[in-house]
């Protein structure tokens, strides 16, 4: 499928029904809204509504995005998918970043539900190694660390909600400096090693955005007593039908892989040379998966509807209702930048309330022209947007791959997409 093309899947299968129009990035495919559903979408059904969304998606690529592919699902199935820029097509296979993460929560509530898991137990009652962390009090400019125990142990609990006192290095200015130290000692486990990293502060004392999510992939994978990459395979991957999702880059992923862009200092942007391996290290569960846009739709159409999946039940209703709420006392803060290239400063609802579920970004009031009040979201290092909308029954995806995060391209992009959906 060339840059421009759009499929509305279900409508597509079922009925058959599409018609076809030009735009300035290729050849546009539009299939009809599906007959006797009903649509929460005011566009959907909408030939003109369908192709204001594409002229939207168009346009950030346009203003320089490398490509975006975005989709849109009710709680049966995708409804509407576009890709454009490029070589760009719905099969395209993305690094997803931070957006495993939604996987990882999936599969830590699987474990919940199974007994394997507690969430107020300490963390090193199934992950020893966890409990060997400490508090940072004080680093020196050389890298020296002085650190002290921690006055509680970490929980499970605390890794969903990124309350461990965990934090990334390009949030953090301490954790960049660890970062720079780690570099120069080369090692043959690197991401072990960047996973040892001093908290930041107490655990359970505030949120802080960081590793909690790799840690708890490494307790999946301890209590399952298999790879995390195959807990996904049997529980996530095979009862909601993914067909290139995973840890590890197939040939047949590797043919589709999208490069990875970096923003220029002159507004231009030119491809990196990133290169995932075959197979990783570890499987890190909080960054670690390569994916497609309809992949990942699927797995948003869990927590959109009841937790069901075409292949099977992937989580119970009982624990998507729970699940979905926000944490109490948990405050959510702006993420600041500490490693320029990586990420801007990022604030997803300015002004806004917000809370932290298990485990997503929720706002607690309706965003005008946007999505409801209850939403869930989070996004993915190289500008990866996804947000489950459960009030008006839809979730969407707007994906590129392009470096540092909260690139003004992307984010102006996803929130005109996103105005697009509800027709604003």
């Amino acid at each position: 499928m060339r840059s421009g093309a759009c499929v509305c899947a279900r409508s597509a299968r079922r009925h058959g029904s599409r018609k076809s129009a030009s735009s300035r990035h290729g050849t546009t495919t539009v299939t009809r809204s599906c007959r006797g559903t009903r649509s929460p979408y005011p566009w959907h059904g909408e030939g003109v509504r369908e192709q204001h969304l594409d002229t939207v998606i168009d346009a950030a690529v346009t203003s320089g995005a490398p490509f975006v592919i975005a989709g849109i699902t009710d709680p049966d199935d995708t409804t509407y998918l576009h890709a454009s820029g490029g070589d760009a097509t719905a099969g395209t296979v993305i690094a997803l970043y931070s957006g495993t993460k939604a996987f990882t929560a999936t599969a830590a509530l699987q474990c919940v539900e199974d007994g394997l898991i507690d969430l107020d137990a300490p963390a090193r009652a199934y992950l020893p190694e966890i409990g060997e962390l400490q508090v940072l009090t004080d680093l020196g400019e050389d890298g020296l660390v002085r650190t002290r125990p921690p006055v509680r142990e970490i929980t499970p609990r605390m890794l969903l909600l990124h309350t461990s006192g965990l934090a990334y290095d390009m949030f953090d200015k301490r954790y960049a400096i660890l970062a720079r130290e780690r570099m120069r000692r080369p090692s043959a486990t690197p991401l072990h090693d960047s996973l040892m990293t001093p908290l930041l502060h107490d655990p359970g004392e505030r949120w802080t955005y960081g590793t909690s999510m790799d840690w708890m992939g490494l307790l999946i994978a301890a209590v399952r007593g298999k790879r995390l990459e195959d807990v996904f395979a049997e529980r996530i991957y095979a009862p909601c039908g993914m067909t290139s999702t995973s840890f590890d880059v197939t040939p047949s992923m590797r043919a589709r892989l999208a490069t990875v862009h970096r923003r220029m200092r002159d507004g231009s942007i030119a491809p990196t040379s990133i290169t995932p391996p075959d197979s990783p290290e570890l499987d890190m569960g909080g960054q670690g998966l390569f994916t497609t846009v309809p992949d990942l739709l699927a797995l948003l159409r869990v927590w959109l509807g009841d937790g069901s999946a075409p292949g099977g039940r992937v989580l119970k209703p009982e624990t998507v209702h729970w699940a979905v709420q926000g944490a109490p006392e948990v405050t959510v803060t702006p993420l600041p930048s500490a490693i320029p290239a990586l990420t801007r400063e990022a604030d997803f609802f300015p002004g806004e309330r917000t809370s932290w579920a298990y485990s997503f970004l929720r706002n607690e009031d309706d965003v005008p022209g946007r999505r409801r009040a209850g939403s869930l979201t989070w996004a993915g290092l190289a500008n990866v947007f996804y947000w489950i909308d459960r009030a008006s029954g839809l979730a969407a995806v707007w994906a590129t791959q392009l470096l540092p995060f909260f690139d003004p391209v992307a984010s102006e992009g996803v929130e005109s997409f996103e105005r697009a959906v509800y027709g604003s």
